[in-house]
C-alpha cells in the first residue's frame, strides 16, 4: 500500500502529515501527487471528501520548499481560486497546517471582509494566496496584488466556479499570469460543457478520476419522501426529533427559504441557523461556529454557501427542496458519509419537483428508495406541466427511472470498522479534523 513517503515529498511535509496522524493518501491524493510534482497540468475529478485539497497542497507545498525564493512587493507565487468564502477559509487552514513546518506564507482575500488587513498582507508578497474571484479581481485592478510572477494557479471546485458565472473575472484573472505557469482544476463533477471550458485553459493536462461523473457516496443510505409542498415543514419537524439525528444539514433552493425553513425550526424549538450568501462573513462564521458547538443543532444552507461548508460528523442531509441542477444533488449528499463513516440522506420532493427528481436518478443511474406522504397517494408523482424554463434545467420529456413506491424503513447505517475490528489508516481530507473552519 502507498504511503505518503512513498511520494517524495519533503521531510517538512511528511513531519506535519505525522502531526495529524496521516499516512496512507487517498485515491485522488496518491494518482495526483506524482503528476503535479513533475510539474503536469492536471484535470482531478473526485466526489467531495475524497481530499482534493491535499492532493493540490501537498505538492504545491512541496514546490515552494524545494525551489526557495521570496516573493516580490505584492506578488504571489501560488494562486487558489475557490467560489466561496468558508472554502477559501478551509484551504488557506489546510496549506498552514500541512506547511507548518516548511516557513511558507499563507494569505486569504474574500468579499465581505474589510480590505484593510488584506491590502497589508499582499504588500509583503506571500507564497500561497487563496481567494474568491471576485475580491482578487478588486485587489489586482487597485494595484494592491500583481500576479506576473505566479507559478501555479489551482482552481478548486472548477465546475462550481465556471457553472456560476465566474468564467468572466477568471479569464481576466488568467490573462495575467504568466504563460508558463502550472494549471490545477479540481472538482468533484466536471459535465461536459465545463469540461470543454477547462480544457481550453489547461495545457496538455493529465486527467485523474477516481470516481464515476456524478456517482454518489456509497456510504450514504438515500430516500424519498413524495410530499405536497405545504407539508414539507411539518415533515421536516417530524424527521428532526429522532436523537439519532445528531448533526443534520438541511438545504434550500433558495436564500429566502433557507431564512423561512430556520425560522420554523426555531418556532418548534429546534435551535437553526441559515447560511447562504446575503449574510454578511461575520453572520455565516458565527452560524458555522455554533453548528460545529453543537449550540446551533440544525444548520440551513443554500448551493453556493454550501460549497465551503466541511463540519465533521455531519450524520445527516435533508434536501427541502431538490436542486434543479442534478450534479448538485451529488454534492449535497457528499456532506456526510465522510471520513469512512455512514450517512443519511433525505430528500422532500412535491408534485413541481419530480421532473428534478427523474434528472436526479439518471444522472447518478439509480434509483432512490421513495415513501409517500401525499395527501392523496393516488395522485401522480409527476408535475402536470413543465416548469418554466428558466427554472428547468432540461427538458421534461429526458427523464426516466420514474420513482416507485417503497414501504417506510429507516435506512441502515453501515459500520465504519473494517472486518476483525482493524481500523484503517487515517487519510486526510479536504482539511485535517482539528482546523476545519467550513460551512
Amino acid at each position: 500500500m502507498t504511503q505518503f513517503k512513498d511520494l517524495g515529498l519533503a521531510e517538512p511535509i511528511l513531519r506535519a502529515l505525522a502531526d495529524e496522524g496521516y499516512e496512507v493518501p487517498t485515491p485522488i491524493q496518491a494518482r495526483a501527487i506524482p503528476s503535479l510534482m513533475e510539474g503536469r497540468d492536471i484535470l482531478g475529478i473526485a466526489q467531495t471528501g475524497t481530499g482534493k485539497t491535499a492532493a493540490f497542497a501537498l505538492p504545491i507545498i512541496h514546490r515552494l520548499i524545494t525551489n526557495r525564493q521570496r516573493a516580490p512587493q505584492r506578488g504571489v507565487r501560488t494562486l487558489v481560486m475557490a467560489p466561496t468564502r468558508e472554502l477559501a477559509a478551509q484551504i488557506g487552514e489546510s496549506f498552514s497546517a500541512y506547511g507548518r513546518h516548511a516557513g511558507i506564507s499563507v494569505a486569504v482575500v474574500v468579499g465581505g471582509v474589510g480590505h484593510g488587513g488584506q491590502i497589508r498582507a499582499l504588500a509583503r508578497g506571500v507564497d500561497v494566496l487563496v481567494a474568491t474571484p471576485g475580491r482578487l479581481l478588486d485587489h489586482v485592478e487597485s494595484g494592491n496584488c500583481r500576479l506576473d510572477h505566479c507559478e501555479v494557479v489551482v482552481l478548486d471546485e472548477a465546475d462550481h466556479m465556471l457553472d456560476l458565472g465566474f468564467v468572466v473575472p477568471i479569464r481576466k484573472i488568467l490573462s495575467k499570469l504568466s504563460h508558463r505557469r502550472q494549471s490545477l482544476f479540481f472538482s468533484a463533477t466536471m459535465p461536459r460543457e465545463i469540461a470543454g471550458l477547462a480544457a481550453e485553459m489547461l495545457r496538455d493536462p493529465v486527467k485523474v478520476e477516481v470516481t464515476p461523473v456524478a456517482t454518489t457516496a456509497e456510504r450514504v443510505s438515500q430516500q424519498v419522501y413524495l410530499i405536497e409542498a405545504n407539508g414539507k415543514r411539518g415533515l421536516l419537524v417530524e424527521l428532526l426529533r429522532p436523537a439519532d439525528v445528531t448533526r443534520p444539514l438541511v438545504f434550500t433552493r433558495t436564500k429566502r427559504g433557507a431564512d423561512r425553513v430556520a425560522e420554523h425550526l426555531e418556532a418548534h424549538g429546534i435551535a437553526a441557523a441559515a447560511i447562504h450568501g446575503n449574510k454578511s462573513q461575520g453572520q455565516r462564521e458565527r452560524a458555522l461556529d455554533g453548528f460545529k458547538s453543537g449550540k446551533v443543532r440544525v444548520l440551513v444552507a443554500t448551493d453556493i454557501a454550501a460549497r465551503g461548508i466541511d463540519v465533521d460528523g455531519i450524520s445527516h442531509v435533508f434536501n427541502f427542496e431538490l436542486p434543479n441542477v442534478p450534479e448538485q444533488y451529488v454534492h449535497r449528499i457528499g456532506r456526510t458519509a465522510r471520513a469512512g463513516n455512514a450517512g443519511v440522506a433525505i430528500s422532500f420532493c412535491d408534485r413541481d419537483e419530480a421532473p428534478f427528481l427523474r434528472d436526479i436518478e439518471k444522472t447518478t443511474r439509480q434509483s432512490l428508495p421513495v415513501i409517500d406522504r401525499r395527501a392523496d397517494p393516488r395522485a401522480p408523482a409527476e408535475a402536470p406541466k413543465p416548469r418554466p424554463p428558466q427554472q428547468q434545467r432540461r427538458p421534461q420529456n429526458g427523464g426516466q427511472g420514474r420513482p416507485q413506491n417503497a414501504g417506510p424503513g429507516r435506512p441502515q447505517n453501515s459500520g465504519s470498522r473494517r472486518p476483525g475490528g482493524q481500523q484503517p489508516a487515517r487519510k486526510p481530507g479536504n482539511a485535517p479534523a482539528r482546523n476545519r473552519a467550513q460551512g
